[in-house]
């Protein structure tokens, strides 16, 4: 249970550094201080670097797909589920480092193959049922093409992270997601889903500047 619990937190901390500085940057002497073990300790549990990307890359993608099914779950229809999405997409981007995609493509291929994998097998499927039930409701126009689309939604995504199309000294990676996410949703609504849309995306936003108020008072404060 301890050895469980010792490489748990190992990929907790491999994660925020990941998340913060990207991948090729860190190395296993820093993710030791970071962590305030051994390299000996990391080497216990990981045979190395490239398997830690690996085990991180797989717990990513696991609690990002137990976060959307929560989402679709509690979403009262395909509308509310996108806005709902937006804001967890805000909140993602404000924490990643936007070299992460292209530092797992690069130098980690088979950690890259672990998000490909969920990107087709969750994401790409998840796009298509929600499309599929805004046109069922109503909500988003009857002549989309689901899985153009879905496929359309993911090339956007890793759009936002290439520095060639969106340099960073330019772009704001949050602002880019942001910006092609509604993009993308105003683009399939009729007029009853544009109009839900927008109403809902200002109560998520509401709601989670009040959940991060409650959590963080002093932050709100001097905001």
């Amino acid at each position: 249970m301890e050895e469980i619990d010792n490489k748990e937190r190992i990929l907790k901390g491999t994660e925020e550094l990941f998340m913060k500085s990207g991948v090729r940057s860190v190395s296993m002497d820093d993710i030791a201080r970071h962590l305030s073990v051994s390299k000996k300790t990391l080497y216990q549990h990981f045979a190395d670097k490239d398997e830690i990307v690996i085990k991180v890359s797989q717990a990513h993608c696991e609690r990002n797909m137990q976060a959307s099914n929560e989402i679709t779950n509690a979403a009262e229809n395909a509308i509310d589920e996108l806005a709902k999405f937006s804001v967890m997409l805000k909140q993602q981007m404000e924490q990643i480092n936007p070299s992460l995609l292209f530092d797992l493509k690069k130098y980690h291929s088979k950690a890259w193959t672990v998000w490909v994998d969920f990107k087709h097998k969750v994401i790409q499927e998840s796009v298509v049922r929600n499309l599929t039930q805004g046109i069922d409701e109503g909500h988003f126009r009857p002549e989309l093409n689901s899985e153009i689309l879905a496929i359309a939604r993911i090339v956007m995504v890793e759009a936002a992270f290439d520095d060639q199309i969106f340099p960073r000294d330019k772009f704001n990676l949050v602002e880019v997601q942001s910006q092609l996410f509604d993009h993308f949703v105003f683009g399939l609504c009729t007029e009853k889903g544009r109009k839900l849309y927008e109403k809902k995306k200002i109560a998520e936003l509401q709601d989670s500047k009040y959940k991060e108020s409650i959590n963080n008072p002093l932050q709100t404060i001097h905001s």
